[in-house]
């Protein structure tokens, strides 16, 4: 997965740029359909704020979160793309696979 970061009003250090890269690395453990990610990290007087936008397969994900220090903001973030993404896996799995197997054996 391609991951773009961008900061407004913030310099993107090698180490929020690896702390990123590395939580990011915990959401393609549970779905590998992901394509690109774009990370915005921004700034505001006291409000640190972390957006992504995930494109993957059959759709995007996109979740936000502010805090009072940008790595929280960050493992927030993760956190609520995590569970999308887990949903949106969900979605995907037909539920009713085995079912007809199991009605044609009994008549």
């Amino acid at each position: 997965m391609q991951i773009n970061i961008t900061g407004h009003h913030v310099d993107i250090t090698p180490a929020l740029r690896a702390y990123v890269e590395e939580k990011f690395e915990r959401l393609e453990r549970h779905f590998d359909n992901m394509t690109n990610a774009h990370v915005i990290l921004e700034i505001e007087k006291d409000r640190q704020k972390a957006e992504a936008t995930i494109h993957i397969s059959r759709g995007q994900v996109y979740a936000d979160s502010e805090d009072e220090n940008m790595y929280a903001a960050i493992d927030s973030l993760t956190d609520k793309l995590d569970r999308q993404i887990k949903k949106h896996k969900e979605k995907l799995k037909d539920h009713h696979r085995g079912e007809g197997l199991k009605n044609q054996e009994a008549v």
